[in-house]
């Protein structure tokens, strides 16, 4: 079982034993990549540097204006983590909207990276609509809600919460935790893409992201 540590500099590899829990224990062998904010390096691909700053262990969405003008009705705000392409996977990372309240306040999380135009992404809305706090495919066309169950919305406030990805790509299954970790709150089935980057951001607010962990 291998643990892989990523540093926004470097790549670490090292073995280790003993590793529990329901997730980790669905394969024989688990890897687990740690990233760590502490110092910026190149495995960013934003959609607009600018906005985007790495302090305090934390990666900060800290500029809700962004100068990115996606090329179909896509979100604006996206941090992508370039380095390797992710097809089953479990990702987990803390989220602090720093957005003032309001209806669609939100985070994004963001995976199977095809290109610009082809992706998925996880909106978490405050509060629930066509458009807010659903899974959504972007295939050369603009975002289509995908979500087969949602909640009423995702109660954020000033406070740092965990979030939960789980995707399988044989039954297409996607399911999004929000602190409890025992129930999702979002479900999805799509097999449109197949492996591809993982992203952070938001449609067009600004959040903070920290300890982001992914299992496959």
């Amino acid at each position: 079982m291998k643990l892989r540590i990523l540093t926004l500099g470097s790549l670490l590899s090292l073995c280790i034993a003993g590793l529990s829990g329901a997730q980790e224990t669905q394969s024989p062998q688990v890897e687990i990549m740690k990233v760590d904010f502490s110092a910026k390096g190149d495995q960013w691909q934003m959609t607009d540097p600018q906005a985007w700053q790495i302090k305090d262990a934390t990666l900060s969405l800290f500029q809700k204006k962004s100068q990115y003008q996606p090329p179909v009705r896509s979100p604006l705000h996206i941090a992508w983590l370039k380095d390797m392409p992710w097809g089953d996977f479990q990702l987990d990372v803390e989220i602090l909207s720093t957005e003032k309240d309001y209806n669609h306040r939100d985070a994004c999380l963001f995976f199977g990276f095809q290109s610009p135009t082809q992706f998925y992404y996880v909106h978490l809305g405050k509060k629930a609509d066509k458009h807010a706090n659903q899974i959504f495919i972007v295939d050369n066309a603009a975002r289509k809600k995908i979500s087969l169950t949602t909640t009423a919305g995702t109660p954020w406030d000033e406070q740092w919460h965990h979030v939960r990805l789980i995707r399988n790509l044989e039954s297409g299954s996607i399911e999004i935790y929000f602190d409890d970790m025992q129930k999702p709150i979002m479900t999805a089935e799509d097999k449109s893409f197949g492996k591809g980057w993982i992203g952070l951001g938001s449609f067009d607010d600004t959040a903070d992201f920290r300890n982001l962990t992914i299992r496959h």
